[in-house]
């Protein structure tokens, strides 16, 4: 299906200002990124161009995201909720910065401080595991795997290897995804070690999957 016939733009139920508020999410991490504002004009030129078009309630008058800043956002795919009246806009963020501020997601405040919303598990962890790589410290484990360097983190990657295999004989279930679990998790250190950002994996994998 195109991006054209995602959205009836008649079956929307917009407010009395004919209005529907509109998600921006990375297609990558499923990390939130912004919260605007749609009218039926914006959204048909979103479905059109591909790229995210809003209103601007401050400004009355259509807004092409990026357009000013060249942060725009490539559009790819759009969903609507139960009601019909908010929208999911699946984005790739060019520039990865969403936020007028400067910041990648608008949702960077929490308790006075500057904190990005959670985005997949795997995201979560690679993000700490950078952070031990930035700010080793002696009783880390990750640390140590850093400290080994190639021949201890992929000494560890093959002996995970072997564990997944061997739960997957015995057909075990939580057993592999427990021995999947640390594969993974040393998989995301030899990715960090060799400086390899998690997003071109799932760049990869997207690839793969069209």
């Amino acid at each position: 299906m195109s991006l054209k016939q995602a959205i009836p733009l008649d079956k929307i139920r917009y407010n009395e200002q004919g209005l529907v508020p509109a998600i921006a999410q990375d297609y990558l991490d499923g990390t939130v990124l912004m919260m605007a504002w749609m009218n039926r004009e914006s959204l048909k030129k979103t479905l059109e161009t591909e790229q995210a078009w809003y209103w601007s309630r401050s400004r009355q008058e259509l807004w092409h995201k990026g357009a000013t800043s060249g942060h725009f956002q490539k559009v790819k795919g759009i969903r609507y909720d139960c009601d019909s009246d908010a929208l999911l806009v699946t984005i790739e963020q060019v520039g990865d910065i969403a936020c007028h501020t400067g910041e990648r997601s608008c949702f960077h405040q929490i308790e006075g401080q500057k904190s990005l919303p959670p985005a997949d598990t795997l995201t979560e962890v690679f993000k700490v595991i950078k952070q031990r790589k930035s700010n080793p410290t002696e009783e880390s484990y990750t640390c140590k795997l850093f400290a080994g360097g190639d021949n201890k983190i992929l000494k560890k990657i093959g002996e995970e290897s072997v564990e997944v295999v061997m739960a997957c004989k015995d057909d075990d279930q939580e057993a592999i995804a427990y021995e999947a679990a640390d594969l993974l998790y040393h998989t995301l250190v030899a990715l960090a070690h060799h400086n390899v950002d998690l997003r071109d994996v799932y760049r990869q994998l997207d690839s793969r999957r069209k």
